[in-house]
Parts: C-alpha cells; structure tokens; sequence
C-alpha cells in the first residue's frame, strides 16, 4: 500500500506567492466599479459613526511618498473601525485655491500676458490646473488601495464650496472678530503678498549687525542736564529700516549709562559694548531710563525726530539695550509705537523697493536715487551715509524667515490687511477667541500625548491671524465699502444673497458682475456708492474651514461634526490642526475634531530627507510596481508613524519577508481546514488546542487595544511575535501529525482544525485593515465554514477567539522545548539525526504540565516520553533542576506517520494501522 495516499496532506488553491504588482490593480478596479464604499455604509447602517475628515492635500504635482504614508494611515484606521463594526466616512479633498498654482499658471502665461487678462480669465487657467492635479493624484492614491468617497470628494474650487468658505467668512465677521488694521505683517515681496504665520520657513541668512549712535536733541540734553556730544546706540540687523525709524525702545526697569566719549548703553550691557569695541570711554553718569521717556533724538539718517519709548519687549542678551523702532516693519515696534502714538512710517512697496514716501517725507538724502531701488541692496548706501556715526559694523548668520513657497527672505511690511483678532470675544462669547481654543483642546485626545505640548503653546502665543492676500486665486474677501465713508458693509442679506450667487456661479461671480447683480433686489445701497474688496483669502482659511463646508453643509455624506479624528504631518500644528481649531471655536465654541493624531515625515535610510538632487526618492508608483501597495501599507503599520519613517529598498525587502510570512501562515491554516464543516463544541478541545486558543485570544485582545490607540506598531510586533513563536513555531508544527495521520473525522484532528479555524478568522479580522488585498483573497480562497457566507472582505467583522477553559502553564514547557531542542541541534549538525521523530526523552515527567501522553509527545515532536529508555543515549538537557536523556528511540518507524512507533518498518503502527483499515 501506498500510504501517501491515506495522508489528510494541506489542501488550498490559494497561492504561496501573491504576485501583487500584477494582481492587486484587477482588485481594486473590481472594488471601485462595484463603489464598494457605498456598500461599506450600507453594511453598517445604524451602526456608530467614526469620521475621518481628511485634511486635504494640495492640487499641484504627481503624489509623494509622503502622500502614500498619509492616505494609507488613513484608510488602515478607517478601515479599523470599520471591521469593529463601526459605520465609517471618509470624504477625500484637495486645496485647490493658492499661490503655488498661481506660480505655475503665471510661468506658463509669462508675466506680461498674466497682467493684460482680466482676472476672471486667469482664474480659469488656476481652476483647469487645479483640477488637472486633482485627477491624477486621485488615480494615484486608488493604486494604493484606499476606500474614500472617490466619486464625492471635496474640492475646495467647487462652486458650493467655495460658497461655504464665503459663509463661514461671514459668521466669523458676524461673530465681531474679523477686524481691518493698518499694521505690520510678513510679506513676501517675491510673491506680492501677506503670509501667515503657518506660511513661514526659517533658514539661516547673513546679515549686518551695526551699531549707530542717535544723538539726543538740544531740548533732551538741557532736560537731562547734558553738555555735549550725547546719544543712544541702538543696534540693528536691517539698515534698510533706518528710514522709518521714528523711536528707540529702553527697558522700564533698566538703568542706563552715558560714556565718556557720549554714548549711551544699557548699564547691563556696558562691559560687553566695551569688549566688543562699540563703545570706548568710561561710565561718567547713571541715567534712569524713565527719566528719558518721551524725549527726542536724531536720526543719523534723516535729520528726523526719534522719540524714546519704554518697553518690556527691550531684552538684555544681546545688542546695546536701545532697541531701533520703526514701527511700520516689526511687530514689537508696532505695539510700543501704539501705545506711545509713534508714527507707522512704510516707505516699501509689494516689491520690496522703496516707493515715492521716501522723497514726499524726506526719508534719505538725495531720495530720488532710493526709488525703486530693492530694499536689500539699500544697505551699503544707508551705511555709508551713517559716517561717523556708525560706531561698529559686521556681518553675522542668524534664522531668517523666508517664503514657503518662492524660498526668498521676508520683511515685516505694514499695510491694510484683514485679521481674526485673538483676543476679543466672539459676540455672546464668555471668554477671548484664544481661551476658547485653549478650553476646547482640553477635551482633544492627543496621539503622541506631547503633541499637545505642542499646539496648546502656539495657540497661546500666536498673533492675530492676518487672513487677506493680495492675489487673484482664491476666495475673495467679498465685502463692499461705502466709498465715502470707508464703512465695510455686514449687511445680513447683502451677505447671504453674494453667498447664493457664489453657490451658482462660484466665487468668479466678485470679479464677472457688476455691483448691482451683487446686491439683493431691493437693497438699500446705491451701487454707484460702493467699491469692492480686492484681497482674498489665506488658503489656510479655505481648509481651515472644511469643517463647516463638508461635515456641516449637508452637501456630502462624510459624517459628523465634530470629527472623530484629524490626522496629518507634525507639521499642521501650525497649519491646519490650528486654522481648523480658530474657526471651529469663532464658531461654535468647540474644537472640530474629538481626537487629534500626527504622523513624521518620510526618510532615507540614513534619516536624510529625500530630495531629487540626493537620489534618494522613493516614489509610490514605483514602490507598487516592485513590490505591490500591501508591502507599502505593512511598512506603514510596521513603522513608528509618530516619528520619521525611514524608507528605502532594504527596508521594503524586509517588509516583504514579514508580508510573506503571514501570507503563508495564513496558507498552512486554510490547507488544513479545507474539509472542515462543523466546528467542535467547547469542551471538545484538547490541551493543546486550549493552550493555544487561550493565547490567541490574550494575544488577540493586546493586539486590539493596541490597535485601539493607534498604535499600529506595537500591534503588529505583538501578532507577528505570536505568529512566528507560539502559532508557527509551536502549535503548526506539533499538531502536523494528527491533521495529516488521524482519520478525517477523528474528534482530536476535528478539534485542532477547529481551533485553527478560529484563529484564522479572528486574525483575519486584525489583519484586514492593512492587508486588505490580501485578507480579501483569503476569503477568496477560504473553505465554505470559514467563510460563512461572506462575499469577500468588506462582509467582515471582527471576531475574538472562544473562550474555553484554561490549559496547562506553560512556562516550564516552553524552556523544556527550548533545551531540547539546543541539545538535538548539535546532533543534525552532525548528521546523527534528521527528525526529532527518531528519539524518545527519558525523566520525570510530572514535571511536565501536559497530562495527556500523546499531547505531551507532539509538545516535543518525539515518538515517546518515558519515566525510563533502554534506547542508546544521545544527549540530555536539564530543566528545573531535573536532567533529562534524550534516547534513540526503541520501537521501528511506521512507514505512515514516520513516528517510531511501530513493531516493524514494514508495516503501520497501530494508530495508522486502525485508521487505514489494515
């Protein structure tokens, strides 16, 4: 007899290999043309909802790997929720509106043609560019096998969205807390406009540092009581603002020296203006800086007037203690100028050269040669009329902040812009704009917990929001302003009837129509009357306000407000997560989402960030190609997210190594269940199979909770620890004997397969919200038990493993397995041996918490556990203080089983024997 042919041997079509590069796009497509996401909510009607609201990338260029990393996230924890058995939504979207898109539309157009077209037209370009970049890394982000919304997405250019964005504008201004001022604010003279905050980079730049002395007037010397040469130094690391000065800032609570050689420091700062050479005489005479406020002295410069002012701003680390004012290009001097009534002087136009002011006020010597000239190449001229005084000059490298987006250096430039005060209180408010923020985080799950360390500061240090932009693409700031009196209008039905025009025509309308198709019929306004705003808005209130277009407007099914979770780079703290916070709490009071996740950003293998110049780009679509979209969406499960991820072909090759593990853990389990139709009862378990079902579902349960916490990471380490140690290394390898020898119906082998089912089927659940490809195709492949009706993976829902009664403990077992085996290692190096199956151990085996003899034997995979051996002694381990003797085995090897168990090798032992029939 053959006995091959009497094995129960594995039996599965589904494949070893998964070939995903060629087999997961035929998936997905199929999964898309089916608009499985729609199922997906059918399945869980009624059931609770999570929202993810997606932050919405930008609509210019192909997806990066950094956009793979964030939308993969994404769709594993949406997915998660949703194989717990949550209802789940996901709207995507994209930014549309901005001046990146304006960059590209203007360097196809050449800046000659951009400025003859009317604006209505040039927004067209932007709106087909926009929408170009929306269609193609939408088809990027489906090849990674993402489950959105992908036939509704939001995007922030459409009609009705744009008119939203328009609305929320409107609650904000009808809220009391948008606010037009003349002050200074970043801004980007290379790219014409104000910058907010979140739109600020800082790199290192050189610059000057100098010294100038500012003699005090005639009448500020006779009140002080000083004869001759007299004056403040201040320092500056911008000559070009010399011009504007109008003050010199002092400390309140400092005292002040004059020098012999008339100059006059901070007493503080007087031994290190010494060292440095600034200043060379000795402290004749102690000034209070209070005695000093309000007097006057001269600009080098000009010949103009500098009143001194007190400050707390006015620090005692560095430069002289007099702190250069002007307040129309600094923050700082702006608010000390305000409360001592300087003059705003800001003689720089958007390009960032000196304008006509110069000449009108005097502001230079010879001002028509300032004209035009760019403010960074005024800085040798401006020295060079200091002379002698100019006490120190020298040139130093310091952060600078530069643009975004064109990566040129900043100035401070006062102009009219438009803000959101901070720190006034929305109308019915109890508390400021900036309280009302810092309380709605409090109630915010934060993943990391220091990434709150991180936003609550900001909040509590940032300035007014500057919200209006000098360009074309984007929302307009769509107010009129009477012209006579400079009145903006928040006219309610002015105001909603722009809003209605804008949900038809879009906000092109601002630009297309005259001022009397912008008024409600009726209105009380003469048109003729009337101007229009030009600014738009900061792109960053255009997602800022997602909230209120997607979760509130009623017009996409995407969930509830507020949010179940916002996830993004660690960069949004200062981007999104806040602009979404402000507008949500101007608005409500409350905080858009209930729980806040960041992720890092994508690395090298050395941690360097990538750049096309390094050639250390990883991009998506060629990571699919060579590995398939499932190794990419276990590299994110598998990566610290809340750090830096590395990524390159080693670490992918890794990756695909554990993916292939769990593909064929997964094999060897579903082989072996294929004629498995009934589960057994409860108490139809082995030892065995009840240790294992036992520490499935303890492993299972921490899996989860892991999970639950996003934590994705120490989930997987978890699972594949159990996967490679207790379920493969163990319980597969010892329970081969009586799936494949015992007779098919056998109550042991039905109760193994049972419990293996089980397994399969819970971790399928755990699996499945990354490898959803792949726990797809399981099912595919699954026998009709397993699958109980499931139609593929989106029918899923997470099972735990049964409870049965506890087994044995194992702790002594496991080290027992362990010794055995070092000691049977060195016995196949030597070729003594090539299976366990030929030895039998010989001891105490009350030590052993296994009771059942034959389960006792798989345990080690030996043909016999005796108190004593007769066989030849091969070697021996200890354990617990015990010695134990590992034997030849006594008995012949069955021709079936290969156990030595039989009276000869010529014919079955009596297990296999009763089960052929023999």
């Amino acid at each position: 007899m053959d006995f091959k042919d009497t094995l129960l041997l594995p039996k599965t079509d589904f494949p070893m290999r998964g070939n995903l590069p060629n087999n997961e796009p035929k998936k997905y497509q199929a999964w898309y043309d089916a608009d499985i996401y729609e199922q997906m909510k059918a399945k869980r009607e009624g059931a609770e909802m999570f929202t993810l609201h997606d932050g919405p990338p930008y609509a210019n260029g192909d997806i990066h790997i950094g956009h793979a990393l964030n939308k993969t996230l994404k769709d594993i924890i949406l997915k998660y929720n949703y194989f717990q058995g949550k209802a789940v939504r996901m709207t995507p979207g994209w930014d549309c509106h901005g001046l990146p898109i304006e960059q590209k539309v203007e360097e196809k157009l050449g800046k000659s043609k951009k400025e003859a077209m009317p604006t209505e037209k040039f927004r067209e370009l932007c709106r087909a560019h926009a929408a170009k970049f929306v269609d193609i890394q939408r088809d990027g982000f489906k090849q990674l096998g993402i489950i959105a919304d992908w036939k509704n997405p939001y995007v922030t250019m459409d009609f009705k969205f744009e008119a939203n964005i328009y609305r929320t504008l409107c609650e904000v201004a009808q809220k009391g807390l948008l606010v037009e001022r003349h002050k200074p604010i970043f801004w980007s003279w290379a790219a014409r406009t104000a910058l907010a905050d979140a739109e600020v980079e800082y790199e290192d730049k050189e610059d000057y540092s100098i010294y100038v002395h500012f003699e005090l007037s005639d009448a500020a010397k006779e009140t002080l009581g000083v004869e001759g040469k007299a004056g403040l130094v201040i320092w500056t690391t911008t000559p070009w603002t010399l011009p504007a000065n109008t003050g010199i800032s002092l400390h309140p609570e400092e005292m002040y020296v004059l020098t012999s050689d008339g100059h006059i420091v901070a007493e503080a700062r007087f031994d290190a203006m010494i060292e440095e050479g600034v200043v060379s005489g000795h402290a004749s005479r102690k000034i209070a800086s209070t005695e000093m406020k309000h007097l006057l002295t001269i600009n080098p410069v000009n010949g103009r007037s500098s009143k001194i002012v007190l400050g707390e701003h006015v620090l005692m680390d560095g430069g002289s203690g007099c702190v250069h004012t002007a307040p129309g290009h600094g923050e700082d001097d702006y608010k000390v100028g305000l409360l001592n009534d300087l003059e705003v002087v800001m003689p720089v136009d958007e390009r960032g050269c000196y304008d006509e002011s110069v000449v009108g006020l005097n502001l230079l010597p010879n001002p028509e040669e300032f004209v035009g000239m760019h403010i960074f190449k005024a800085n040798e001229p401006i020295l060079a009329l200091l002379g002698d005084n100019l006490l120190k000059q020298s040139m130093f490298t310091h952060s600078y902040p530069h643009c975004w987006r064109t990566k040129k250096p900043l100035i401070y430039r006062a102009t009219n812009q438009w803000f959101i005060s901070i720190d006034d209180k929305a109308e019915g408010a109890k508390e400021t704009l900036r309280d009302t923020a810092l309380h709605a985080i409090e109630d915010v799950a934060f993943y990391p917990k220091t990434s709150k360390n991180r936003l609550k500061p900001m909040i509590e240090g940032r300035p007014d929001w500057c919200i209006s932009r000098q360009r074309s693409w984007g929302v307009p700031i769509a107010f009129f302003r009477i012209k006579s009196t400079k009145e903006v209008i928040f006219d309610a039905d002015v105001l909603e009837h722009v809003a209605n025009l804008f949900d038809v025509h879009g906000a092109d309308a601002w630009y297309a129509m005259s001022n009397a198709e912008l008024l409600p019929e009726g209105s009380k306004y003469n048109p003729d009357d009337l101007e229009k705003l030009t600014d738009i808005l900061d792109v960053w209130f255009d997602s800022g306000s997602t909230w209120n277009s997607v979760l509130g407007s009623g017009n996409y099914d995407a969930g509830q407000y507020p949010a179940s979770l916002y996830i993004e780079g660690s960069d949004q703290h200062r981007g999104w997560f806040q602009s979404s916070l402000l507008l949500s709490s101007a608005v409500n009071g409350i905080s858009p989402y209930k729980t806040l996740i960041t992720h890092g950003f994508t690395v090298d293998k050395k941690g360097e960030k990538m750049s096309k110049s390094k050639g250390n780009v990883m991009a998506p679509d060629k990571v699919i190609k060579q590995y398939g979209s499932e190794i990419l969406r276990l590299w994110v499960a598998l990566s610290d997210y809340q750090s830096d991820l590395k990524i390159s072909d080693e670490i992918l090759k890794q990756t695909a190594e554990q993916y292939r593990k769990i593909r064929n853990t997964f094999r060897f389990l579903l082989a072996n269940v294929d004629d498995l139709d009934a589960y057994v009862t409860n108490d139809a378990y082995g030892e065995l199979d009840r240790w294992i079902l036992t520490k499935a579902r303890e492993v299972f349960a921490s899996v989860k909770a892991s999970f639950d916490v996003y934590d994705f990471l120490r989930g997987f380490a978890t699972l594949n620890h159990f996967i490679t140690n207790e379920l493969s290394g163990i319980y597969m390898d010892i329970t081969k004997d009586r799936l494949y020898c015992e007779d098919k119906n056998d109550p042991v082998r039905r109760a193994t397969q049972s419990a293996m089912a089980h397994i399969s089927k819970a971790m399928l659940g755990l699996i499945a919200p990354v490898l959803t490809y792949t726990a797809d195709e399981i099912l595919e492949y699954a026998p009709t038990l397993f699958k109980d009706g499931l139609e593929n993976v989106f029918d899923l829902v997470y099972v735990k493993v049964p409870e049965v009664e506890a087994s044995f403990d194992d702790s002594i077992l496991l080290d027992a397995r362990v010794k055995f085996s070092e000691a049977v290692d060195k016995l196949k190096k030597e070729k003594l041996m090539k299976s366990t199956l030929e030895v039998e151990i010989a001891g105490d085996m009350s030590l052993f918490a296994i009771k059942d003899s034959k389960d006792l034997e798989d345990w080690f995979v030996v043909s016999a556990m005796k108190a004593s051996s007769r066989g030849e002694q091969v070697a021996s381990f200890e354990v617990e203080g015990k010695t134990y003797t590992v034997h030849k085995a006594t008995a012949a090897k069955c021709p079936r089983c290969w156990r030595f168990t039989s009276t000869s090798e010529e014919c079955a032992c009596e297990r296999c024997a009763k089960v052929v029939g023999d």
